[in-house]
């Protein structure tokens, strides 16, 4: 049977019951990465033209508009820099632990889900490899069974059930190869705008400690 040929159903059907753990984590692994996508998307901001925005309220004492423009602005970088903001009179220390207070509150929620991505990505080819094992068990089991009632075992009996244990192995390299991708460019992503938020606030705390 080719099986360019065959129907996704049918692939699927065949590759045994281990898809159906597989098909779940590809799921959930789609899910995360739409939502990931979709949350770096909305949280995205100029970093240079918004700190230069706060920057220059902030020379004018217009403390309460450089509030509002942070609580306008939808992005980690504008909560942290906030923080700083209203610690503006005190001493640097008390700034500097306010921006760091807020980071650790922010920077785990721009990693939120991206551990079971991770964990995905790893479980989804072992999946795939316990289906071909069971596979080639049931396989040899048949084999055996016929061996023991005198029936003749051809080739196209052994080699037609190991095609189908293979499915699995195909199935999960499907989910993993994709979910490690996407993974190392959230991860990189997330890091960049991790290291843009570290870069704002230095600049905020230097500015308002001259």
């Amino acid at each position: 049977m080719d099986l360019w040929k065959m129907s996704l159903w049918r692939m699927f059907l065949s590759g045994g019951p281990i898809m159906w753990p597989i098909l779940l984590a590809s799921i959930f692994a789609f899910a995360i990465m739409i939502e990931k996508f979709w949350h770096l998307h909305k949280i995205r901001i100029n970093t240079q033209d918004f700190l230069a925005k706060i920057l220059e309220k902030m020379k004018r004492h217009e403390v309460k508009e450089a509030l509002a423009l942070c609580d306008a602005t939808i992005s980690p970088i504008a909560r942290i820099l906030k923080a700083g903001i209203l610690k503006y009179d005190r001493p640097k220390q008390q700034i500097v632990e306010a921006i760091e207070d807020a980071s650790l509150y922010e920077v785990p929620k721009l990693e939120k889900n991206l551990p079971m991505l991770a964990t995905i990505g790893h479980i989804a080819p072992l999946l795939g490899l316990l289906g071909t094992v069971t596979g080639m068990v049931r396989c040899f089991q048949s084999v055996q069974a016929k061996a023991t009632t005198l029936h003749p075992v051809s080739p196209g009996d052994l080699a037609g059930g190991i095609w189908e244990a293979l499915l699995t192995t195909v199935a999960g390299l499907v989910v993993a190869i994709p979910t490690y991708v996407a993974y190392n460019y959230l991860v990189n992503r997330i890091n960049h705008y991790v290291l843009e938020m570290e870069k704002a606030s230095t600049e905020l705390v230097n500015f308002l400690t001259e």
